[in-house]
């Protein structure tokens, strides 16, 4: 992609038929775009679409040098190109061909490798040190709230910090949907980011702690612990004592120089805008590149936001086995909306279509930019823990609470989020919020960490690419707190895919 200066207007890649909006744009004006004048027919929206050429009902409209959807009616050049005028392709299931593309090799001379972070047992490592406070079911959200307020209140200091993360699920499900709540939440017992955690249970759940102990297996008994509301008799002072134990257990932690081999990344992108697959995405792209040829990881999910866009991944897979698994990835979650009666296309938001968005095509197509050009090496299914170095594509869907839940859950210790029209929320793992444009970067400051903007006006990709590596590194090492921490936008939320008793 050329990297735009003060043009009016961008073309990502020479075959587009369209180009994006750099500032609004007046009807009349005429605009130059890689030495091709057209006069705009109509006002262009800061961030939307216009055609180079004319359109004819049916065609298909290239953007990001793919087809982004098919001309609903006659579009002339110099029009506003949006939903009026422009429709989905998409269906439902589909065969695809494994067609390998050669692989990317990234040079990563010279960059700093390494980060400071907390040995576990297991040999995973967390880029924080905290005690986590999880309820195995809904019914007792507000108990563990109180626990971590009292907690807070009676060991300061005592670690990197004491939270509960509230949930909806736990209790009135079957079956599968039971089981991918227990893996979820056995997941995130074991990330490496919680020294220590506390299981708070009603008691009468499905999910209750004969349940649930077995699917956790073993764990370190000074370091993970559990109550029972309805057994204690006062539940919030022997939490507060088992809390006191677990910290003691957490006392010897300490962080040390760790390689960047040992980094899980995740990749989320929420309130996205027409610039998140210009700017944010791609550079987060360059990120997971990055990390991968150190030997660490990238995980990749929102699977319905690959639609339209997944034979560029499943041309990266490291071998046919990693095809097939990406093929049922896909099928398979398409087979989710069809189970519902539902289209697969039904995105983007209306956020998003303000923002300039038309299409899941061109949405996906913007999206995956933030897996770069790395070779995906294994596709995880709901509470699977990545352990695999390399792109890594997770199921799951778009909504952004439930994403950043799954990234957490497949043990990414540090997530980059990118946002256009901004987003403040935040799991249990750090989030590092990047702005697509600089304008959102200015006017929500007490969001944004990085402004991926900086893009638009001529900054070189290699030199931020540099500056948010070592943001990360910083992030992960404890000497950088990321917006959604400082501001405790925490939370997490289970996927529920079944009948609810």
């Amino acid at each position: 992609m050329d990297t735009p200066t003060s043009r009016d207007a961008l073309r990502i890649h020479p075959a587009d038929d369209v180009a994006v909006a750099l500032r609004d744009l007046a009807r009349g004006n005429p605009v130059t775009v890689d030495g091709r004048t057209c006069t705009l027919l109509e006002d262009i929206p800061f961030g939307h679409k216009f055609a180079l050429r004319d359109l004819a009902p049916g065609e298909p409209v290239r953007k990001y040098g793919h087809p982004i959807g098919r001309a609903s009616r006659p579009i002339p050049a110099g029009a506003w190109v949006h939903v009026h005028n422009l429709e989905t392709a998409l269906g439902g299931r589909q065969d695809y061909r494994y067609t390998p593309a050669p692989p990317h090799r990234e040079d990563t001379a010279g960059c700093p490798d390494t980060f400071d972070g907390y040995r576990r047992a297991d040999g995973a490592v967390g880029t924080r040190n905290e005690l986590w406070i999880l309820p195995t079911v809904s019914c007792v959200n507000a108990t563990v709230e109180t626990i971590a307020r009292l907690a807070r209140e009676r060991y300061p200091g005592r670690c990197d910090g004491i939270y509960a993360f509230p949930h909806n699920a736990g209790c009135s499900q079957l079956g599968d949907d039971h089981r991918t709540t227990q893996r979820l939440l056995r997941s995130i017992v074991r990330h490496p980011n919680a020294g220590g955690v506390l299981l708070v249970s009603l008691g009468c759940e499905n999910n209750n702690l004969r349940e649930f102990l077995p699917v956790l297996g073993p764990v370190d008994p000074r370091r993970v612990q559990w109550l029972v509301c309805q057994e204690a008799e006062d539940e919030v002072e022997e939490a507060l004592a088992r809390i006191g134990r677990i910290l003691e257990a957490m006392a010897g932690d300490h962080r040390e120089p760790v390689p960047a081999a040992r980094l899980r990344l995740g990749f989320k992108c929420g309130g996205s805008d027409a610039f998140s697959g210009i700017t944010a995405n791609p550079l987060c792209g360059r990120i997971a590149d990055r990390v991968t040829a150190l030997g660490g990881a990238a995980i990749l999910t929102e699977v319905p936001e690959m639609f339209g866009a997944e034979q560029s991944l499943m041309d990266r897979a490291a071998d046919e086995a990693a095809f097939r698994k990406m093929v049922d990835l896909i099928n398979g979650f398409k087979q989710y909306y069809l189970d519902y009666g539902q289209p697969v296309y039904e995105n983007p938001s209306p956020g998003n279509r303000d923002g300039g968005i038309t299409t899941l095509e061109e949405k996906s197509l913007g999206c995956i930019q933030k897996g770069g050009s790395a070779v995906v090496t294994d596709t995880l299914d709901y509470g699977q823990p990545c352990t695999r170095g390399g792109l890594n594509l997770m199921t799951g869907p778009g909504n952004d609470s439930v994403s950043l839940t799954n990234l957490v859950a497949a043990g990414a210790q540090l997530i980059l989020f990118t946002t256009g029209r901004g987003n403040p929320l935040g799991t249990a793992a750090p989030v590092l919020k990047l702005a697509s444009n600089s304008g959102l970067a200015r006017r929500k400051a007490n969001w944004i960490d990085f402004d991926a903007g900086q893009l638009l006006t001529g900054a070189s990709a290699e030199a931020a690419r540099d500056r948010l590596w070592q943001l990360v590194l910083d992030t992960a090492s404890g000497r950088y707190r990321t917006r959604s921490e400082t501001h405790n936008n925490r939370e997490i939320m289970l996927f529920k895919n079944g009948v609810l008793l």
